[in-house]
């Protein structure tokens, strides 16, 4: 027990930090990122903590509106929005001019040069670039004409030829560029919202070799000289950005939040950013309540903390002008099987039966203070595809069922069923998960223990097939349910998003007719279909669409959640005076 102690009181040392006075003369930005990354990579940035970083040192053609909901795009490096063919398949692109990549070695004179349509080629290249086994790969596979054939072609142990000409990607000139895709793909423009489709430059590819993830060269409003697996990492204002500028208009209500005072400024507003990497809650906790985090998102252990019954901000937290925020999110949390395990593969009662037994009530109530929505599909509430009135069997809590489904799949009791270990993240609340999950398993006979694991160690796990079950949580990497609905369609397998390895040609037939439809009652419908379908097949034991609760520092301007937040950091202020002030009172 003392030993624990001397831990703890390490563990709270470094989420402090020293007592050092803050720094009034700069406005500087103080995040806690609860896992860190394996590098600065964007085919490679497959989860949310990735791609917060990724997207404060590169850019993509688009980005979603900070302000507006429902979520609109808008041009980033891109001019404007594309020239889109009568026949959905032909895009022609403008690009920004005068857009520089940041200065590096990688460059003549270690001066950075400006970014061309060739860039924008040569980054999809890479995605599709076999050797590198790029976990954005789904994104753009059977989707460009002639991108698959190049990809297969680089296959061999042969240097890949970038300079092989795919008939799909076209440069026009320096600043236009033509992607020609195989059929429609509605979602197409999201795409190329995501970081696995930032802009990279060929020169600092080749210059940094297998360190280039390390050496972060992209265009975006934040440098990163050098990226070291630390504690904290901290990114500077581009010297050299573009003029880019704060939108002049938002949706109804935000002028009277505060959130146009900026209107019209150059971005990025802030000097400094610094990310603090605490794994556990507590740390994350008290250094939001010492002033030295601007945003909390509050994990169930904060919720009796900073609440009065669930709901009220308490007064102290008031009396420092903290801000509370909540909003439903596009996500949903699950238990996956590998559907390549023998354990698992074709015996869907066997899956049922555990889904059946899995307590849900009492992780709602343990986990989410009774916050969390029961999830009966795949897709959350929000997206076209989610029906109200359909209720999920094989989601109510229901032992003797489960037992009796158990029994049907030739385990009666548990009886032949061997250990299941479940990876998760090393991290107290999610080994808590787990924990609980087993009790639920107990009562049918069957037992289940935790694999812990760091976060990048828990997504090379799952992209190279390495466990029973993992359990996570996909929040939308864009406003379409084809996105969710996607982690379950066969071709998508590992390294892809398909982490579970699901397949059921069925599926997989309704998905490829629903996936090439415009908005409308007819892909909505079948949407729907698939959603109901594969929730009863039960690939994924279903957990929860959460909602989420944020504390605000009174200094920080401009905050709004963002579902897609990747590149909302630029939009971000601090007000110096009110957090000189108030900074007496932390």
């Amino acid at each position: 027990m003392k030993s624990f102690g001397l831990v703890l009181i390490g563990i709270l040392s470094l989420a402090l930090g020293c007592s050092k006075e803050k720094n009034f003369n700069e406005r500087e930005l103080y995040f806690v990122s609860p896992e860190k990354i394996a590098g600065f990579d964007p085919i490679h940035a497959s989860d949310r903590y990735s791609g917060n970083e990724v997207g404060k040192v590169y850019e993509g053609l688009y980005e979603f509106h900070p302000l507006k909901r429902p979520y609109e795009l808008m041009p980033n490096l891109a001019d404007s929005l594309p020239i889109v063919s009568k026949d959905g398949l032909t895009y022609t692109f403008k690009l920004k001019k005068e857009v520089l990549f940041h200065d590096s070695p990688a460059f003549k004179d270690g001066v950075g040069r400006e970014l061309k349509a060739d860039d924008v080629i040569y980054s999809i290249k890479r995605l599709a670039d076999p050797k590198l086994q790029a976990k954005g790969w789904w994104l753009f596979d059977q989707k460009i004409v002639g991108l698959n054939e190049w990809r297969e072609a680089s296959t061999s142990d042969e240097p890949t030829k970038y300079e092989t000409a795919v008939e799909g990607l076209k440069k026009i000139d320096d600043y236009t560029l033509q992607i020609k895709l195989i059929k429609p793909f509605p979602q197409f423009l999201y795409a190329l919202v995501m970081p696995y489709s930032f802009i990279v430059a060929k020169e600092a590819v080749d210059f940094f070799g297998k360190e280039f993830l390390n050496h972060p060269v992209g265009t975006g409003p934040f440098v990163l000289e050098k990226f070291e697996q630390s504690n904290q990492i901290v990114y500077h204002r581009n010297p050299k950005f573009r003029i880019k500028l704060y939108p002049q208009e938002g949706e109804e209500g935000d002028e009277n939040l505060g959130l146009l005072t900026d209107a019209g400024k150059r971005i990025p507003l802030v000097d400094k950013i610094v990310v603090n990497i605490l794994v556990e809650s507590q740390p994350t906790w008290l250094s939001f309540q010492k002033g030295r985090t601007d945003v909390l998102e509050m994990k169930d252990s904060h919720l009796d903390q900073a609440l009065i019954e669930g709901k009220t901000l308490r007064s102290e937290l008031r009396g420092k002008g903290v801000r509370l925020l909540s909003s439903p999110q596009l996500d949903v949390t699950f238990f996956a099987f590998n559907h390549e395990d023998a354990l698992f593969k074709n015996n869907v009662k066997l899956r049922q039966a555990m889904s059946l037994a899995y307590d849900r009530e009492e992780a709602n109530k343990l986990f989410y203070e009774g916050t969390g929505f029961k999830a009966q599909g795949v897709i959350p509430p929000g997206l076209g595809g989610f029906r109200k009135e359909f209720k999920n069997p094989y989601v109510e809590y229901d032992l003797e069922k489960a037992k009796k489904l158990l029994a049907e799949a030739g385990f009666p009791e548990g009886k032949g069923i061997p250990e299941i270990t479940i990876q998760t993240r090393n991290e107290t609340v999610a080994r808590q998960q787990i924990e609980l999950f087993a009790k639920s398993m107990e009562k049918i006979g069957i037992k289940v223990k935790v694999g812990m694991n760091t976060w990048p160690e828990l997504i090379n796990k799952v992209t190279k097939k390495q466990h029973q079950m993992y359990t996570m949580a996909w929040g939308a990497d864009y406003p379409d349910a084809e996105n969710f609905l996607g982690l379950l369609y066969c071709p998508n397998q590992a390294p892809g998003s398909n982490g579970s390895n699901y397949c059921s040609s069925e599926f997989d037939k309704l998905y490829e007719e629903a996936k090439v439809l415009q908005e409308g009652p007819e892909r909505a419908a079948l949407y729907e279909k698939l959603n109901e379908m594969v929730s009863v097949d039960v690939p994924w034991i279903l957990g929860f669409h959460r909602t989420k609760f944020y504390l605000v520092q009174a200094w920080l301007k401009n905050y709004k959640f963002m579902e897609f937040n990747h590149t909302q950091f630029q939009y971000l202020n601090v007000d110096l005076e009110v957090k000189k002030e108030l900074s007496k009172k932390f």
